[in-house]
This record gives C-alpha cells, structure tokens and sequence, in this order.
C-alpha cells in the first residue's frame, strides 16, 4: 500500500476576553475552515491531512485535538468556544508546535501548516517570550514548516514580523471582512495542498491572492 503524504494541520485559535464580541462570526468561520480541511481532504487523496486544534486564554491552553484524521474534526459551538481572560499566545504557540515537533521531527515525507487566528497581541505568557518563538519558526521554517498569522485589532504585519511569520492577513472585526477572511483562508488551503502535490514552494505567498486590508 502506498504510503501517504503527510500534512499537519495545526489551528490555534485566540479565545481571550476580546473575542467575545466577535463569537458568533468565529465559530461560523472556523466550522467553515473544518468543511474546508475535509474538502482538501478529498480533493487530495495522496495526501493524509491531520488535525491538532488548540484555543487558548489566560485560564488555560486547550487541545481539543492533537494530530487525528480529518473524520475527527467536528464543528464549534458556543459550548467548546467562550472567550474569557488574556492573550498568552506566546505559549500556546510554544506548547502546542513542540508538541507537534516530537512527531514531525520523527516523520520524513512531510508538511505542516500552523494556524494563528488572534484580535490582539501577546500579553500574558509565562514560559515563551518573543525570541524564544522567534527562534522556532526560524528553524521550522527551513523544515517544510508553514508559519501564517491571521489578526485584528493590532498592527499585525509587523508583529507578525517580529517572530518571523511572512504569512499574514489582517481583518476588521465586522461580519462582512470577517466573511472576506475566511473566503481567502479557504481558498489559500486548497492552493497550499496544490502546491505539495506540485512540489512547490509552500512557505512563501501563502496568501497571495490576498489584498491585505
């Protein structure tokens, strides 16, 4: 039997104090992105997508999932997403990419795509700083590691920047540029699978079709 290409997708998603008021139009969003991954699922059968989901607050950091098929990937509700606290992104991203590294420094035949979706910037983290961040992205980078950085509320080009993520897109908090955002990242996901199918450069221009507004 013919061994699969292996992408791992990895979603970290802000669930602080400031989402709250853009709840509903996250949830919406992110159950699209879940219909998403299984529609890439399907159009690239040589590829085997596997999913880590992880949201994170001041209270905690939660896997919901950790490296599973796209079947397992179910949509969110306001039961599973309730936004509470500060924003210790630098540890969720810490955590959850070492996490996922124990695997994919074992794997050979590879790629793997992270997720951030945040309204505002790192306020509250503990055991990463900045360089510590900066510091893996650059090194994941140059291992078919795909770094892209969705945010709003916060000049999110140049913080992105500042750890290393050239992938990024900027949204207003309003339903229809949050509709836009999502409608690019669906498009961008199914480009990216192209791309590995091609054997393409898929670290760069990840939103390409993408007018940054």
């Amino acid at each position: 039997m013919e061994t699969k290409h292996k992408v791992y997708n990895l979603i970290i998603l802000d669930e602080s104090g400031s989402m709250n008021s853009i709840k509903e139009t996250i949830i919406e969003g992110f159950n699209e992105i879940v219909q998403t991954v299984k529609g890439v699922a399907t159009q690239f059968p040589e590829q085997e997508h596997l999913i880590s989901f992880v949201s994170f607050n001041g209270l905690a950091t939660t896997t919901h999932l950790e490296r599973v098929g796209v079947a397992e990937l179910n949509e969110l509700d306001g039961s599973k997403y309730q936004p509470a606290a500060s924003t210790p992104l630098f540890d969720a991203m810490g955590d959850s990419i070492a996490a996922l590294r124990k695997e994919t420094d074992q794997a050979t035949d590879h790629n793997v795509l992270v997720t951030i979706l945040t309204d505002g910037r790192e306020n509250a983290s503990k055991e990463y700083t900045g360089a510590t961040i900066k510091k893996m992205v650059d090194e994941l980078s140059l291992k078919n590691w795909t770094f892209t950085y969705i945010g709003a509320d916060h000049d999110v080009e140049n913080f992105a920047a500042s750890i290393s993520i050239k992938n990024t897109m900027r949204f207003e908090k309003n339903q229809k540029d949050m509709k836009r955002m999502f409608s690019v990242e669906k498009m961008s996901r199914a480009s990216y699978s192209q791309r590995i199918r091609n054997k393409e450069n898929t670290n760069d221009n990840y939103y390409a079709d993408d007018s940054k507004t």
